[in-house]
C-alpha cells in the first residue's frame, strides 16, 4: 500500500495523531520521546487500558501506547472516539508492532482506528528509516548534552555568586600586586644649594 500522507518528518513535528509500526517497542518509545521533545512536554506513556480514559482527557502532550493490540479492541475504541470528538487532545502515537496491515488483517487492530489514521503513519521497516532516526537521535542527543552542559555551568556561577553575596559570609580578597620599579629610572637629584 502507497501512502500519501504526511512524511515522518512532519509527523515528528505537527500535532497529528498517527500510527507506528515495525522495528523494536523502544525505537517505536524513542520516536514519540522525540515527539514530545518537540512540544516539551514529558511523555505519557500506557500500557493498560484502565490508564487510557485519563490520559486521553488531556488537553496537550504526547500519549504513547507502545502495542494496541495488548491494550484490546475497547480500548482502541476510546482512542478513536478520543480523535473523532475531542478538539483539544494529545498527540497519540499508536504502537504496533510487526506491519499495520497485518495487525488490521490478523483483527488486532481496529479496521475503523486504522482508517482514520492511515493517512499518518511511520514505518520503522522502511528502507534506511532505522538509520536515519538513529543518526537524528545520536544528533538530537548531544545538542542536549550540550545544551545540559551549558546549564549547569550557568547555573553553578550562579550558585557562586550568590554564595558570596550571602551575608555572614566572608570573601578573601588578595592584595593588588604592586608593580616593580624599573630600573631605567633615574633617581631625582637632589639640588642642595649652599646657604
Amino acid at each position: 500500500m502507497t501512502l500519501s500522507g504526511y512524511r515522518e518528518e512532519e509527523l515528528v513535528c505537527n500535532r497529528a495523531s498517527l500510527i507506528i509500526h515495525g522495528g523494536t517497542e523502544e525505537e517505536r518509545r524513542s520516536w514519540a520521546q522525540e515527539a514530545a521533545r518537540n512540544f516539551d512536554v514529558e511523555l505519557v506513556e500506557v500500557r493498560q487500558a484502565t490508564d487510557l480514559a485519563a490520559a486521553l482527557r488531556q488537553r496537550n502532550g504526547v500519549l504513547f501506547i507502545p502495542d494496541a493490540a495488548k491494550l484490546g479492541r475497547d480500548a482502541q475504541g476510546l482512542i478513536l472516539r478520543c480523535l473523532q470528538m475531542q478538539e483539544e487532545r494529545p498527540k497519540v502515537v499508536v504502537g504496533v508492532s510487526g506491519a499495520a496491515d497485518a495487525a488490521l488483517s490478523r483483527g488486532t487492530l481496529r479496521e475503523d482506528l486504522h482508517y482514520r489514521l492511515h493517512q499518518a503513519q511511520v514505518d520503522l521497516q522502511k528502507d534506511g528509516m532505522r538509520e536515519l532516526l538513529r543518526r537524528r537521535w545520536a544528533l538530537q542527543s548531544e545538542q542536549l548534552a550540550l545544551k545540559a552542559a551549558a546549564a549547569k555551568a550557568v547555573a553553578e556561577s550562579e550558585r557562586e555568586a550568590a554564595e558570596a553575596r550571602r551575608p555572614g559570609s566572608v570573601t578573601r580578597t588578595l592584595p593588588k600586586a604592586r608593580k616593580p620599579v624599573s630600573s631605567s629610572r633615574k633617581p631625582a637629584s637632589r639640588n642642595l644649594s649652599p646657604r
